[in-house]
């Protein structure tokens, strides 16, 4: 009786995740009812919401209450803002929803990050406020004020009705991570007919169970047995096996965040809906520019059109053009985290953005494959070097990691030796960076040869990875990384 009632009740130990059974569970009895349900729009839409709503109820607990909120605020805001003609009430509204949307994130997000900071400023002792963070709530927040603007912008009208908003706003395959979906992308299609086709459907099942390998075998067995031990106590590790768990990291956070996006656009593409992509193979990229292009493209678009284009963009010459630049990319750092070292990584990426952006009026390198090649590694260590400062714990430990990788010398005896004893690892992490460097065709291939598949071996391959998930999760479910964003 304890088990089903811890089912439906919230557990900050426990939330609902994509990659637990619970969660596959809920979803095939959600999804029976989905598809029959098809016919008729509005209890399809109403049984989604409601679902949506237990599903940030089982991650934040009774903060879905202030995801309710935030949803009646700005469909009421927008709204006024469309209805009204006076441009001045409709700059009124807009302020409002800016200032309870991002106040409200401000609150629960910052409030501690300023106290700590203030302490510091004026050797103060103001005690910490006891604030829990909501899960997602700079996603839905981004989502709903995208909504907001666009309407006072006049590229999108208001949806039908609450419900309808609602719907957007808590779609619970991309609340909490992310994509951060688009209103005018997204609403048009809650008005449409529910149409899947067998090549969406096989799509989705490959995304998932992508997702599901990338998340649970690759992620969480690399961080469990590697990662987190050498940046919990890099000292007593060795140059080699700091520089293993910087590559470490990277493809970590990749294929936790990746995996999380791939189950969720598979998951929404099951129901109907199509989510944007989120990562094309970022560590691929030529130039920090192009990694911005590639790595979390929903929020790097969204600051690009609400923050950077708002900003003034490129069109107020080329000092403010660089400067837009780094301080969207400064902001884009704090978004993810009430730390300076965030910041740091943030103004990292900025700032090389920008240098970027000035020489490459200047230097035009040949288009040959050992220059990109060239490029592409020295653009990969960079990010990696930046990775530092997101993944370690504060500034001394980053620093210190990187001290201890600048003292590697060549020693295949004791490399060796290493990789054995971490086999395991080692082979994740290669298979993690190989499937990554893949041609985009071959995946293309892949994924037609799996929906070649019978049904039954589909169901059949499913049931594996999931067997596979939980025979390598040692230390159970683990939850996703950008959840603490």
């Amino acid at each position: 009786m304890e088990t089903i009632e811890s089912w439906f009740t919230f557990n900050p130990k426990a939330p609902l995740l994509f990659n637990s059974g619970l969660f596959l569970g809920m979803f095939l009895v959600f999804y029976f009812i989905y598809i029959l349900s098809r016919k008729t729009h509005y209890f399809r839409i109403t049984y989604v919401v409601l679902f949506s709503l237990f599903f940030y109820y089982k991650s934040s607990g009774h903060y879905f209450w202030l995801l309710i909120f935030s949803s009646v605020v700005d469909y009421s805001l927008s709204r006024l803002i469309f209805a009204e003609s006076r441009q001045s009430y409709r700059k009124l509204y807009l302020v409002i929803s800016l200032v309870i949307n991002l106040g409200l994130l401000a609150y629960f997000k910052y409030t501690n990050f300023f106290i700590d900071n203030l302490n510091m400023l004026s050797d103060g002792h103001i005690a910490f406020a006891d604030i829990v963070l909501p899960v997602g709530i700079s996603f839905y927040t981004f989502q709903t004020l995208s909504y907001t603007i666009d309407v006072y912008r006049k590229e999108l009208e208001p949806t039908k009705s609450f419900i309808d908003f609602l719907f957007f706003v808590s779609f619970f395959p991309q609340l909490v991570a992310g994509p951060i979906v688009r209103a005018s992308d997204f609403i048009p299609q809650i008005y449409q007919k529910l149409n899947l086709t067998k090549e969406d459907f096989n799509k989705a099942l490959f995304l998932i169970i992508g997702g599901l390998i990338k998340k649970a075998v690759i992620s969480d067995y690399i961080s469990v047995n590697f990662v987190d031990r050498v940046f919990d106590a890099p000292n007593s590790y060795t140059a080699f096996e700091n520089l293993m768990a910087s590559y470490g990291y990277a493809i970590q956070i990749y294929c936790d965040f990746s995996g999380y996006s791939d189950m969720a656009i598979g998951l929404a593409l099951l129901m109907g809906f199509t989510l944007p992509p989120n990562f094309r193979t970022p560590y691929q990229s030529a130039s920090i520019t192009e990694f911005w292009r590639r790595w979390h493209i929903s929020l790097s678009s969204w600051l690009r059109d609400y923050l950077y284009i708002s900003m003034g963009g490129n069109r107020k010459g080329k000092f403010r053009t660089y400067f837009n630049l780094f301080m969207t990319m400064f902001l884009g750092g704090l978004w993810h985290g009430a730390n300076w070292k965030f910041v740091f990584w943030g103004v990292l990426h900025g700032l090389v953005l920008a240098v970027e952006r000035y020489f490459g009026q200047f230097i035009k390198l040949p288009k040959t494959i050992w220059i990109k090649s060239i490029q592409v590694v020295l653009t990969f260590h960079f990010v990696v070097f930046c990775w530092l400062f997101f993944r370690a714990k504060d500034f001394g430990t980053a620093f210190q990691i990187a001290e201890n990788i600048s003292k590697l010398q060549f020693n295949w005896e004791q490399w060796s030796t290493m990789i054995l004893a971490y086999r395991n690892v080692f082979v994740l992490l290669a298979f993690g960076f190989i499937w990554h460097f893949l041609p985009e065709k071959w995946m293309q291939y892949n994924e037609q040869l799996f929906g070649k598949l019978p049904f039954w071996a589909k169901a059949i391959f499913l049931g594996f990875v999931f067997w596979v998930v939980y025979a390598t999760a040692a230390e159970g479910t683990q939850p996703f990384i950008y959840f603490q964003f």
